[in-house]
C-alpha cells in the first residue's frame, strides 16, 4: 500500500529537489543545470539587497497566520454547529453549501470579486450610490484587503476544514455525551467540556500540517485577486508572487530558485520549531 505513495513522492517531490542547484547558478537554457555558470550566493544577495526580502516574508507569515487562525476557528465552529443539527436534510444541505466554494477556482472567484468591488460599475458601489453613499475605491485602498483576503480564504476552505473536524466529532464515544446528559450537563457544557477537549489532538495535527504550508501563501488567490496592481503590491506581495514575477518578468531562473529555496528553508525551520514546542507540551501529539 505504501509503494504508490512512495513512488509519487520520489517522482514529484524528491527528484525535482535537484533543481535547487539553480539557486546557486546564473542559469541559462543553453547551459542547463550542468553547464550554467556557478555564482555561489549572488542570487541570494540580489534578493536580500532588493529590499523585498523582509517585505514578502512579513506579508507571507502574517497573512498565513491570519488564514490559519481564522480557518481553524471557523472550521471547528462550523463542525460543532453541523453536528448539533438534527434534521438530516438540513444537515446535508448545509454541508453541501459550505463545501461548494472548495471546488470553485480562484480565477472564477476573482472575476466575481472584481464585478462586486469594481469602483466604476461594481455591485457594491451601485448599491451605495442608490443610498447616496460615496463609492469605495477598494482596488486602490490597501486596508480593505486585510479583511477581504482572510474572508475569502475562510469562505473557500471552511467547508473542507469542517468535514475534517466533523469526522473527529462523529468518532467521539456517544456514551460520554449520554453520561453527561444523565448528570444534567447543558448542551454548551457538553461542547466545552467534552467536544472541544477531545478535538485537541485533531486540531494540533491540522495546525502542524497548516504550519507546513505557512510559507506557501495561496499563490492562486493572491495572484488572481491582486494581479500586478502596483497600489496594493507592498501590502499583498508574498514570496510566491515575487518568485513568479521574477521568473515571468525577467526570466531569471536563478533568482526565482533562490527565493524558492529561501522559502523552503523557512518552512523547515517553522515545522521543526512548532513540532519541538508540541513535544514539550504533549509528547504524544507531536508529529515526530
Amino acid at each position: 500500500m505504501f509503494a504508490p505513495i512512495a513512488v509519487y513522492f520520489i517522482i514529484f517531490a524528491y527528484i525535482p529537489m535537484a533543481g535547487i542547484v539553480m539557486a546557486f547558478q546564473s542559469y541559462s537554457v543553453k547551459g542547463g543545470i550542468f553547464g550554467s555558470e556557478w555564482v555561489g550566493l549572488d542570487n541570494f544577495s540580489y534578493f536580500f539587497q532588493s529590499g523585498k526580502a523582509w517585505l514578502v516574508t512579513r506579508n507571507t507569515i502574517l497573512y498565513n497566520v491570519a488564514f490559519l487562525a481564522c480557518y481553524t476557528f471557523f472550521s471547528i465552529v462550523a463542525a460543532i454547529v453541523i453536528s448539533e443539527i438534527r434534521l438530516k436534510w438540513f444537515k446535508k444541505l448545509s454541508q453541501t453549501l459550505m463545501f461548494l466554494p472548495y471546488f470553485i477556482s480562484w480565477v472564477t472567484v476573482s472575476a466575481f470579486v472584481y464585478n462586486f468591488l469594481n469602483y466604476e460599475y461594481g455591485i457594491v458601489n451601485r448599491m451605495l450610490a442608490y443610498f447616496n453613499v460615496e463609492a469605495l475605491d477598494i482596488y486602490s485602498t490597501t486596508w480593505y484587503w486585510y479583511l477581504i483576503l482572510p474572508f475569502l480564504y475562510v469562505w473557500k476552505w471552511v467547508g473542507y476544514g469542517s468535514v475534517l473536524y466533523l469526522a473527529a466529532i462523529v468518532g467521539i464515544d456517544q456514551e460520554i455525551y449520554e453520561a453527561a446528559t444523565i448528570d444534567g450537563a447543558s448542551k454548551f457544557q457538553k461542547i466545552t467540556k467534552i467536544t472541544l477537549p477531545l478535538l485537541k489532538p485533531t486540531m494540533i495535527i491540522l495546525l502542524l500540517l497548516g504550519l507546513g504550508r505557512i510559507m506557501r501563501g495561496e499563490f492562486d488567490m493572491f495572484y488572481q485577486l491582486i494581479g500586478n496592481n502596483g497600489l496594493l503590491m507592498d501590502t499583498t506581495d508574498i514570496i510566491d508572487t515575487l518568485a513568479f514575477r521574477s521568473l515571468m518578468g525577467t526570466a531569471d531562473f536563478g533568482m526565482a530558485s533562490s527565493v524558492g529555496f529561501y522559502q523552503s528553508v523557512l518552512t523547515l525551520i517553522i515545522i521543526l520549531g512548532a513540532n519541538w514546542l508540541v513535544r514539550r507540551y504533549d509528547k504524544d501529539q507531536a508529529l515526530f
